[in-house]
């Protein structure tokens, strides 16, 4: 029996994905519940299991290659099962725009009829489709093809010069008005227009598109205020000293950073109001801290999770995110070490920078922005969603998460 593998969604918030690598090669006899390949998400690299069994006689997708979720990226079959509507797909090399259409099989074996771009070009409209006009009273001709991407583009089909037969507009048509619209866009952009060897244009990868939505996302709709406050780490200073000076045998060291997310998550339970989500008709507030470390990796930002930090000792969350930054890094996060913060910390310290003001990841209603230590001073500021935390509610956990650092013995509580 033939079984079409689609690029699955992999997690709750994929979109697309990208395949890093196929584990199977064209030809290889796969069994259900084989790992086929590799595929980049929009949070991690994870690995896309096979649905059926038998021989993978075609993969229409290269390593590198990205395709949206549901789409066919390879066919599973049986050595005498006819797939060459799919290997006239792969050849044709665009099966992001191939039309296709399922016939009912009067056997196990599904078939699948394919229209390359060229077929769709020359596919007569159908009289029952609207048109655009390109004057009043007459109509365009354009294939159906250059209709479905001038509708994606949004182009307007009228004023476009069709090369096709008796004028008509076809794809060739329609991606040369879109060069020339980019090509206009950037000039006015940039107020010139640049060779190709001046510049070097990088694709997006599946997290750097997720982190502009996201921040888009935030910005836009969560109305931000920030708080500064600064804070005396000079007690701090030998307290940690002594500490890992007794952990030393262990090869353990404790950081700053874990300190940080030790006191804030104490601070967080004595003030539940900053530990919420905005939910549109509720403000939801958790019993459990679960703190966002944001971590730097190769491609962009991922935010690892620190589950139940309030009952954490600082070596039980020096451990945790080190193993969760070691991940992110490998990039073999599970989905569920990265989603359900309830609030998230930002250490821009050990690049020297003094203060910033961190954008908030929704729903979570807040952020705290870490900066360096100089001459034993920490600025920390806590960017606020207005609609959850109102500025003495901040205020206030500044207060108490300042009393706690000043205070090393209240980590010990």
């Amino acid at each position: 029996m033939l079984t079409k593998v689609h690029m699955e969604a992999l997690s709750p918030t994929m979109e697309e994905g990208q395949i890093v690598k196929w584990l199977k090669g064209e030809g290889e006899s796969v069994s259900e519940g084989d790992i086929l390949a590799e595929i980049e998400t929009d949070k991690a690299v994870m690995e896309l299991v096979a649905r059926g069994s038998g021989l993978l006689k075609v993969v229409l997708l290269a390593e590198g290659g990205t395709a949206p979720v549901g789409e066919v990226i390879a066919v599973i079959a049986e050595a005498d099962d006819d797939v060459s509507a799919f290997q006239a797909e792969k050849q044709s090399g665009r099966s992001d725009t191939t039309q296709t259409t399922e016939a009912a099989a009067s056997g196990p074996t599904e078939t699948l009829e394919t229209m390359d771009d060229e077929a769709a070009d020359q596919t007569i409209d159908d009289p029952g489709t609207d048109r655009g006009t390109a004057s009043e009273g007459e109509r365009v001709k354009a294939s159906p093809l250059a209709r479905k991407l001038a509708a994606k583009s949004g182009l307007e089909l009228r004023g476009i010069a069709g090369t096709g037969p008796a004028g008509r507009i076809v794809k060739k048509d329609i991606e040369g008005a879109l060069s020339s619209t980019q090509r206009v866009a950037s000039v006015a952009i940039t107020g010139q227009e640049f060779s190709a060897e001046e510049y070097e244009d990088i694709p997006l990868t599946q997290m750097r598109k997720t982190i502009a939505r996201r921040l888009s996302e935030s910005i836009g709709p969560v109305p931000h205020f920030f708080l500064t406050i600064s804070v005396d780490m000079s007690k701090w200073g030998e307290a940690r000293s002594k500490i890992n000076k007794m952990i030393e045998p262990e090869g353990v060291k404790i950081s700053y950073n874990d300190i940080i997310i030790k006191a804030t998550a104490a601070a967080l339970k004595l003030h539940p109001e900053c530990n919420a989500h905005w939910m549109q008709d509720s403000i939801r507030r958790f019993k459990g801290v679960h703190i966002g470390v944001a971590t730097a990796v190769e491609d962009g930002l991922i935010t690892p999770v620190i589950r139940n930090a309030q009952s954490m000792s600082l070596r039980e969350i020096h451990d945790e995110v080190r193993s969760l930054a070691d991940k992110a890094k490998a990039k073999t996060l599970k989905h569920e070490e990265y989603t359900g913060g309830t609030f998230s910390i930002s250490n821009l310290g050990m690049f020297g920078i003094k203060e910033f003001t961190a954008v908030i990841n929704p729903p979570e209603s807040a952020i705290l922005a870490v900066g360096a230590i100089e001459s034993n001073q920490l600025m920390l500021t806590m960017s606020c969603d207005h609609r959850v935390i109102d500025g003495a509610v901040g205020a206030r956990f500044l207060q108490t998460l300042k009393e706690m650092l000043e205070e090393p013995a209240t980590s010990f509580i």
